[in-house]
């Protein structure tokens, strides 16, 4: 891989389980860590620098500043606050927005023209307040949508009719959150559609996969009910993402990006949707041909998210 730099935003779960997975696949040669906690950044990058002797690659690691993100390939966001008790729903994306101005703000300080990739929750309105804060064009500004959900997704296939996980090709659309759903109409098994798959085998029926889909919705509460958060998964999504944008593979990934006309929903938000990148960022959303009920679904979700950004105060 040529040279890549990478600056992360955050160093909680999330950020250093990001982290953590950029080391092992040795995805990238200098990496940044940034945190309002200047000494967890420091601490963060001395425990990671500490394996590099195992790593599959050199990398330079260490605890920056905004400062560093002028010259960065990538940015990525993991910052953001709680909800606190009593606290609505509403008023946590309203702090968690004026946080996110904040930090962009910061970044394009620097003089930075590269890729933002946003991971901080309800991703989807933070990443549009990213991009309205960044000025970038909305191809460079991402966020990591379903990519999360669709990868769920394709493991519950795979469980379900005993194939390998890379061969599923299915997608989670629409918010990463209560409103999200699968295209089953575009799931494919290798190259044959999941449906004429499932008519094979005489002891699976379709009804059966909306179990999967319902688990995959609410696997992030059943995780945090078990172990409070949820960050390894998410962490090696953002590695895939970052992957396909430094390697300018044009790998067709499911991310929150802005809608470009391609679907018929409202066009000023972002959205679940699957998109070509490269090292250019978004270098254009993929039109799946949905079917009615799918039609309806995305139309809902798309404007769930409008009705929120629509009540904001940011």
């Amino acid at each position: 891989m040529s040279k890549s730099k990478i600056v992360i935003i955050g160093t909680g779960l999330v950020g250093m389980s990001y982290a953590y997975s950029l080391v092992n696949q040795g995805a990238v040669e200098e990496l940044v860590l940034i945190d309002i906690n200047k000494e967890k950044a420091e601490g963060e990058a001395m425990d990671l620098n500490h394996g590099l002797s195992y790593a599959p690659r050199k990398m330079k690691i260490y605890a920056g500043s905004y400062h560093d993100c002028k010259d960065a390939d990538i940015v990525v966001i993991t910052a953001g606050v709680a909800q606190k008790d009593g606290e609505t729903r509403l008023d946590l994306l309203n702090r968690n927005a004026i946080i996110m101005k904040s930090v962009v703000s910061n970044i394009m300080a620097s003089g930075f023209d590269g890729i933002i990739l946003v991971a901080s929750n309800p991703v989807d309105i933070l990443t549009y307040v990213a991009w309205k804060a960044s000025g970038l064009p909305s191809s460079k500004v991402i966020g990591s949508g379903t990519a999360l959900d669709t990868a769920r997704l394709r493991f519950e296939i795979a469980e379900k009719i005993n194939v390998s996980v890379k061969n599923i090709h299915a997608y989670i659309l629409g918010e990463h959150g209560d409103t999200e759903f699968v295209c089953w109409s575009n799931a494919y098994i290798g190259v044959k559609p999941l449906k004429e798959v499932i008519d094979t085998v005489p002891e699976i029926e379709f009804g059966e996969f909306n179990d999967i889909y319902l688990r995959v919705k609410n696997a992030a509460y059943e995780i945090i009910k078990r172990k409070n958060s949820t960050y390894y998964a998410i962490g090696m999504t953002l590695v895939n993402i970052t992957q396909a944008i430094l390697s300018n593979e044009n790998r067709i990934i499911p991310i929150s990006v802005y809608n470009d006309g391609a679907y018929n929903i409202e066009n000023d938000l972002y959205i679940g949707l699957p998109a070509i990148l490269n090292r250019n960022g978004v270098k254009r959303v993929v039109s799946l041909k949905l079917d009615q009920e799918e039609d309806k679904l995305l139309k809902h979700s798309a404007d769930t998210l409008k009705d929120l950004l629509d009540t904001m105060t940011f």
